[in-house]
């Protein structure tokens, strides 16, 4: 027992603040309840802020927004997530939220650059490259139909062509001799002029929406190996339709030939100066019958340079088509075996061959002024490639359509247009007769040309499919690698939270936890 002198120290010390031993017993018992019974403090909030409550709906909408598609778009995508970023940081509140799918093919995206000849050709088969291989993925969505745009391809101005070359038809069909006994109607060149102004206006529009909108896409076309050679039908519609023109062409400005030519003679140097340095490019490679399109341009600026007075530049432009068509007319008369042939959904491009022949006799006889035998040597090889492709009925007989079977309208026009020429300097029954029944026959095909056509895009809608030429990923990706990339997506969370599970057990043992803070959603926030 203590005595009184004890008792007053402890009072004392008590009142000092000094800690004793019963002091010190508690506290560790405090302390031992604390550290394995932690009572967290629980903070409800039964409402957010308004302006937080904002941030979180754009979030969200900006991540529910499908952007499978903003790989192929101009600036919209990019800004878009710039934008996101801006308003949510760098990572939207509900990111955490979305699938792994979702997450998955964000990440399967891949980089600006464009695909090289060697990834088009690994990834697509067809002379045309057009299909995609069956162990390939896509990097649009192949369940369902894509924006008009990106399905809208540059080979749709092949109609533009079909089209004007009719009004050619028929102005030739009224001025010249030969045909001079049909009494052919002005109005019929002045109808079928108008009637291409009014699709080469459409289908210009809707594929400069696509340059604004889709210029990714855009630009995968001009990369394409076989898709790059129908840029040049543009501005070969346009040459069309200013020979075509009601009015006589001397009456038409120079300065319109020039600006025509202009991008003719740049798409010349990067098509040509490809073939022949070799390479991916090399013409060996790339040589395909729509390559007859990156020739016949210079044929027909030739001719209507020389229609309008200019002789020296018909001429330059003559003479690069010249050399040009016969190294390219080699090249896809020997087919090498590694070429693989034509499905028989393209064997209407055949008809190339005989547009190039046929529009070089016409230019060079307007360039010397007659038809002599230079322009003669020209005409009668155009017509034995015509003759020799229409007596192969089993060959174009069941293809299905598509935009291919326009290739049949612009080379028969202008097999017809060089027969009414030919048959004013070789005038008799023979070749007049010749002349009204190509004339006949290019007619009647073009318009059951385009009557399938608006059939298919009207009635059917499966006029544009999916453009699967232009979805390929520029490096290569099986179907399996979606798999693999699931595998590693789930092995890295999988380590990632036996990480955290590990580091949660080793903290409990060293500092008590943080209260837990509970917002109105029911999450937890430290």
């Amino acid at each position: 027992m203590a005595g009184p002198d004890e008792v007053k120290i402890d009072v004392h010390d008590r009142d000092a603040g000094v800690p004793t031993d019963a002091d010190l017993d508690v506290s560790e018992e405090a302390n031992k309840q604390v550290r394995f019974h932690p009572q967290p403090t629980i903070t409800i909030r039964s409402e957010e802020p308004p302006e937080q409550e904002q941030t979180t709906t754009l979030a969200r909408s900006d991540s529910m927004r499908d952007r499978r598609f903003d790989h192929f778009k101009t600036f919209a995508g990019r800004l878009e997530r710039q934008l996101s970023s801006l308003r949510g940081g760098s990572r939207h509140p509900s990111d955490d939220n979305e699938p792994g799918e979702s997450k998955l093919s964000e990440d399967d995206t891949d980089d600006d650059e464009v695909p090289t000849a060697d990834r088009y050709f690994a990834a697509l088969e067809g002379p045309e490259l057009e299909t995609l291989r069956p162990t390939e993925v896509p990097v649009l969505p192949e369940d369902e139909t894509w924006p008009f745009l990106l399905r809208f391809p540059i080979s749709a101005f092949g109609m533009c062509m079909g089209v004007s070359s009719q009004a050619m038809l028929w102005k030739t069909l009224e001025l010249e001799n030969s045909t001079a006994f049909l009494h052919v109607n002005r109005d019929v060149n002045g109808a079928f002029w108008w009637l291409s102004v009014a699709l080469m206006g459409l289908v210009s529009a809707t594929y400069l929406l696509k340059v604004v909108f889709y210029f990714e896409a855009v630009r995968r076309e001009f990369h394409h190996p076989i898709r790059v050679n129908f840029f040049f039908s543009p501005w070969i519609a346009c040459l069309f339709l200013v020979k075509g023109l009601p009015e006589p062409v001397g009456t038409v400005h120079h300065v319109v030939w020039y600006v025509l030519m202009a991008p003719l003679l740049v798409l010349d140097l990067k098509v040509y100066g490809q073939w022949m340095s070799g390479g991916e490019w090399r013409l060996s490679r790339v040589a395909n019958p729509t390559s007859h399109l990156a020739v016949v341009g210079n044929f027909v600026g030739a001719l209507l340079g020389a229609r309008m007075g200019l002789r020296e530049a018909a001429i330059f432009f003559f003479a690069v088509g010249l050399v040009h068509y016969v190294v390219l007319f080699v090249t896809l008369y020997q087919r090498l075996p590694t070429n693989v042939p034509l499905p028989r959904e393209l064997h209407p491009v055949f008809f190339l061959f005989i547009a190039t022949p046929s529009v070089a006799s016409v230019a060079w006889a307007r360039i010397c002024g007659e038809f002599g035998h230079g322009a003669k040597v020209a005409y009668y090889i155009s017509l034995f490639l015509y003759l020799s492709l229409v007596v192969r009925v089993k060959f174009f007989r069941g293809v299905r359509f598509s935009l291919a079977w326009w290739a049949y309208t612009f080379p028969m026009t202008s097999a017809a247009i060089a027969t009414a020429v030919f048959a004013s300097e070789v005038k008799n029954v023979l070749t007049q007769a010749l002349a009204v029944v190509l004339a006949g026959v290019a007619s009647v095909t073009m318009a059951a040309v385009l009557a399938a056509t608006m059939y298919h895009a009207f009635v059917r809608r499966d006029l544009f499919p999916n453009d699967v030429s232009i979805a390929i990923r520029r490096r290569p990706k099986a179907k399996f690698g979606k798999i693999l990339a699931r595998l590693r997506t789930s092995s890295a969370d999988l380590k990632e939270l036996v990480s955290r599970h590990a580091g949660s057990e080793t903290s409990s043992f060293s500092e008590p936890p943080s209260p837990m803070v509970y917002d109105g959603r029911g999450r937890a926030e430290p």
